[in-house]
């Protein structure tokens, strides 16, 4: 298992972010289902920040304890804590639905704001304790925080 720090810029370059991100999530010990949503959700927090927060921030990733950590951070900071809905935005929503996604996606989503900077951490247990269900956020719903 891995258990040091990458860190990456974000860029327009989200295929080589998503290749860099599923790389150390193998060798973290994720795989399946769960690795695919966490490469889906830190692809949409990272198409975030390219889109409402700045248009350039980091992405940082890390595992301590048996939980894969994927922070991104922005460089703008108007995202706040507890921006994430429990409930699926409607259909004529405009915004939120990557946050919900995310939350639907990740055993647990928060946000963290200072000023300049808004950071959104995506974590997994690497391993879940159910080999029936492979790990998938549907065995998991209810399970995400904001």
């Amino acid at each position: 298992m891995v258990d040091h720090r990458r860190q990456w810029p974000i860029t327009d370059d989200l295929a080589a972010l998503r290749e860099n991100i599923q790389r150390y999530a193998v060798q973290a010990g994720l795989t399946g289902p769960r690795l695919d949503d966490l490469v889906i959700a830190a692809n949409e927090a990272a198409i975030n920040v390219l889109e409402h927060g700045g248009g350039a921030g980091t992405l940082a990733i890390s595992c301590d304890g048996g939980v894969l950590a994927v922070d991104v951070a922005d460089h703008v900071g108007v995202l706040p804590p507890g921006a994430v809905p429990t409930e699926r935005p409607g259909g004529r929503a405009d915004r939120g639905f990557g946050l919900w996604l995310m939350g639907e996606l990740c055993d647990t989503v928060t946000i963290d704001q200072i000023p300049g900077q808004s950071t959104v951490r995506l974590s997994m247990r690497v391993d879940d304790g159910d080999p029936a269900t492979g790990g998938s956020a549907a065995s998991l719903r209810g399970a995400h925080s904001a």
